[in-house]
């Protein structure tokens, strides 16, 4: 599908699943003077300039979609309801496109790994092999948008930033955390800032992880963030296994030339000191 070459700059995007990331990396293409269409089951919260089609792809769209010269799909895994219904929208997408753009990107998550922990920080050569019911759905997902759309897959981790503040409702509400709990992060900006390098990458990798320069226990980033609200740090959780894995970013962090937030500690700091 010509990965090798320039994507150009694409004049038409297509953003699947428009939720906030793709509304934020839609509002950044519009600057950039890109066209935007978005696809999502209610377009009325979708910024005005986007072109927005409002489409549930858990049902065969019954119309041909317009041409694009990209495409970003973020759709979750959980959408509809059905536990195949992440794999039967990937079908009916491209069932419904006039034909496969020259540039896709999908974007999965970290959670291909979930069961699985090497021991050592797992990198893009690593191979999932996921064993829990959500791991495995998102590992299908990856395989079918390469066989569909040739696609280039992103890995984000967590994603936090404005309005994305679990870790902040946890110390609030002093919930019970798995303090040693292997964790990794991306901060909101930075997601979409490696979307819009992946957009127009003359030789992008295949193969992406999304995440910042500081894996760490959930305790540790909890009591940061506890420390900065002047609170006691959350209980530890009696019940289930610590668990995670810990992901090498530097392929990532070589190709954008660094990050915003290059750890937690910048990107937390920041939403608390704006609260």
């Amino acid at each position: 599908m010509g990965h090798s070459e320039a994507a150009d700059q694409p004049a038409r995007v297509m953003l699947v699943g428009c939720g906030r990331v793709g509304t934020r990396l839609g509002r950044r293409l519009l600057a950039a003077g890109r066209e935007v269409v978005a696809l999502r089951r209610d377009t009325s919260s979708l910024p005005a300039e986007f072109t927005g089609i409002a489409v549930d792809l858990t049902e065969p769209p019954g119309r041909e979609l317009p041409a694009a010269d990209a495409m970003v799909i973020t759709l979750t895994p959980s959408m509809g309801g059905d536990p195949d219904g992440y794999l039967v929208a990937l079908r009916n997408l491209a069932a419904a496109l006039p034909s496969v753009p020259p540039r896709v990107i999908f974007v999965s998550s970290t959670g291909v790994f979930e069961g699985r922990y090497a021991g050592r920080p797992l990198t893009e050569a690593d191979v999932p092999a996921p064993t829990t019911p959500r791991g495995i759905l998102l590992r299908g997902g990856e395989l079918l948008a390469t066989e569909l759309f040739d696609a280039l897959i992103i890995r984000p981790a967590g994603i936090y930033g404005p309005g994305r503040e679990m870790i902040l409702r946890k110390v609030l509400e002093r919930s019970p955390i798995r303090h040693a709990q292997r964790t990794n992060r991306i901060h909101e900006v930075d997601l979409v800032r490696t979307l819009e390098w992946l957009l127009t990458a003359g030789d992008p990798p295949r193969v992406l992880h999304a995440v910042d320069r500081a894996p760490a226990p959930l305790g540790e980033v909890a009591g940061f963030v506890a420390q900065h609200l002047g609170l006691p740090a959350p209980p530890e959780a009696t019940s289930g296994e610590a668990g995670g894995t810990v992901l090498d970013g530097s392929l990532l962090h070589g190709l954008l030339g660094g990050l915003r937030y290059p750890t937690f500690r910048e990107g937390y700091a920041e939403i608390i000191a704006d609260r």
